[in-house]
């Protein structure tokens, strides 16, 4: 912004505030010719207590008293009205509300305020109240607001604090008390959409037997309403058997029997690989994922990919995402604040870039944004606290230890600490506030070494090398620790083996390797567990996807990518389900591939063993 840009602005700010002030003191006369009881021309009696008011004030913020006053049987000499079905103290809110445009709110007194506004049709204190609501939203109380607001119909808010639910309804079912207190339409409504964040369906039925249980008489027959909207087909085998259909409640209830002979049967042609072209049957049609994996750019040493790549980890199936040309590779993304940046990296023509792109998800338009300082190919790319860090890279001669950091606000990038190495190929990811990077070419071989930056006090400090020397490798923080993975030794050794490194300890330790050697290939985190996707061998570019379970201790193979790449960059999006629904739309939802996955999974964890199976 120059320097007329910030006098304008300054300009701008000091009207507003003489306008408010002036508010002010309109408000102000006003509430004092009210309390000296000049000008009035009505009374309010509600019960016992009088209050006197100016018409015209109650007529400009409620509806309510503009037709009281002015309707067809209003009359202009009348002036005193008896108010019934309210409390002193409310009413006394809502008058003052005419005057000050200020309403006190507390947890205890919204609930009674909100139901006020509603009933005297004082919209700014409604949206007030809403705005409050909004603020105190938690996990705890999420229920309670969203039947609140459902039963005053303020479809906004309610379709905000819904989403809030399905999002974070794992945790919900653990520590709400609000949850029993559901009708059983609005349990379904929640466990029934496609939206309902969950890793798995266990979740589900036990939040259901815990409502029933809440009030067994009652609600014990409602089972059967409520088992149709649990996605049992996506339940292990083990747990449909041992949980559901020896559940007590389950087994009492004749109409849970067809329920049930469902689920088996998409058990059934889950195992036979039955042809499907769409998930048609709730019981194992997958939930919509509360975060993607997005792909951008990359090369096959031919072709740079020109539109992203998305990945749905709940249905374990790619989409293309058409974003105009790319052209980059060996570039860094990242995603803030509702936009993917793609950022330096180079062109197969051996280009190298500084320029920095951002796609607008929402709208589908690119926008380019302030370049960095220096051209970076190979370069490690992190978002931390609403900042975006650019570490070190290669611009065709020199290699960089230098690290920059652009803030959207600004729009400017600025040079911070740097590193201790100099690194291109290295790669990146944050924990705790800090920033780790690890690994890289140093423009004689590629490194060990691994250090960590403090964003407070912008130092890097180094931390304990690596198992390993690696280069193009992958870097992500996953469950308390910082994974490397893969990588290579030089250009004709690439590598499988992965490790982990503990901040508490300092210390690095083996984790099972992957399936496949791999290197230049992006790398995630996505609904708790660690992806890799595509990448470079000593042969071939590749489109294979594998993932890390760390609970299970094994690699499991995923869907290919559409196209065989390496020099990609991945990223994570979140808190867009629109865009999610519209990419992975669930009724027309293609059945995935059921190619067997590769080394290392047992048959257990490949595919659900239906032989033991006995429906009802």
């Amino acid at each position: 912004m120059g320097e007329q840009g910030e006098a304008s602005a300054k300009l701008n700010v000091h009207r507003s505030e003489v306008e408010k002030k002036m508010r002010e003191m309109a408000s102000s006369v006003l509430t004092e010719l009210r309390r000296e009881g000049k000008l009035c021309d009505v009374v309010i009696k509600v019960a016992d207590v009088e209050f006197d008011a100016h018409k015209i004030i109650l007529c400009s913020c409620s509806s309510y008293f503009r037709t009281l006053f002015t309707g067809a049987w209003a009359t202009s000499k009348k002036q005193r009205y008896t108010i019934p079905g309210v409390s002193p103290q409310m009413m006394h809110l809502i008058i003052n509300y005419a005057y000050t445009h200020f309403v006190p709110l507390t947890k205890d007194n919204v609930v009674e305020v909100l139901a006020a506004a509603d009933q005297f049709l004082v919209s700014g204190i409604v949206q007030t109240c809403c705005f409050f609501l909004e603020d105190q939203l938690c996990l705890r109380n999420c229920i309670g607001i969203w039947r609140l607001v459902d039963f005053y119909h303020f479809p906004e808010l309610s379709h905000k604090v819904f989403r809030f639910i399905l999002h974070r309804f794992e945790e919900i079912a653990c520590v709400s008390q609000e949850l029993l207190e559901l009708s059983v339409q609005q349990l379904a409504a929640i466990i029934e959409s496609d939206h309902l964040n969950v890793k798995r369906e266990n979740t589900v039925f036990e939040a259901v037997l815990r409502w029933i249980n809440h009030l067994p008489d009652q609600r014990q027959g409602l089972i059967s309403e409520l088992l149709p909207k649990v996605r049992l087909g996506l339940m292990t085998i083990n747990y449909l058997q041992n949980s559901v259909m020896d559940n007590a409640v389950v087994k009492e209830s004749i109409e849970c029997i067809p329920i049930i002979n469902d689920a088996v049967m998409e058990f059934m042609d889950f195992r036979n690989g039955s042809p499907k072209s769409v998930y048609s049957n709730l019981l194992g049609r997958p939930r919509l994922p509360s975060t993607i994996l997005l792909v951008t750019g990359g090369t096959d040493d031919s072709l740079t990919a020109t539109s992203f790549q998305a990945y749905d980890a709940r249905a374990d199936c790619w989409v293309t995402v058409s974003a105009g040309e790319i052209y980059r590779t060996y570039h860094g993304a990242a995603f803030l604040n509702s936009f993917v940046y793609l950022i330096g990296g180079c062109r197969i023509d051996d280009t190298y870039f500084n320029t920095v792109q951002k796609f607008d998800l929402v709208s589908c338009t690119w926008h380019q944004v302030a370049p960095m300082n220096f051209c970076r190919c190979y370069v490690s790319v992190v978002v931390q606290n609403g900042c975006i860090y650019a570490c070190g890279g290669f611009d065709g001669v020199a290699y960089y230890n230098t690290v920059e950091c652009y803030k959207p606000e600004t729009d400017r990038w600025t040079m911070v600490a740097p590193m201790r190495a100099k690194r291109c190929g290295a790669s990146a990811t944050t924990l705790n506030g800090k920033v780790y990077i690890c690994g890289g070419f140093n423009g004689h071989r590629s490194i060990s070494s691994a250090e960590c930056y403090d964003p407070d006090t912008n130092q890097w400090t180094m931390i304990a090398h690596m198992r390993s020397s690696r280069s193009g490798l992958g870097v992500a923080a996953y469950r308390d620790r910082i994974y490397a993975v893969g990588g290579t030794i030089s250009g004709n050794s690439h590598l499988r083996s992965v490790e982990a490194y503990n901040p508490l300890t300092n210390r690095w330790t083996p984790v099972p390797s992957m399936h496949k050697p791999r290197s230049y290939f992006g790398s995630v985190v996505l609904d708790d567990r660690l992806f890799v996707v595509g990448g470079c061998n000593s042969s071939d570019t590749m489109l294979d996807v594998e993932y890390y379970d760390e609970e299970a201790g094994v690699w499991l193979s995923a869907s290919d990518i559409g196209m065989p790449l390496s020099g990609l960059s991945c990223c994570v999006l979140h808190g867009l389900p629109e865009l999610v629904e519209n990419l992975f739309p669930r009724g027309s939802l293609m059945l995935p591939n059921r190619e067997e996955a590769a080394e290392g999974a047992t048959d257990s964890q490949l595919s659900p063993d239906t032989s033991s199976i006995v429906a009802f």
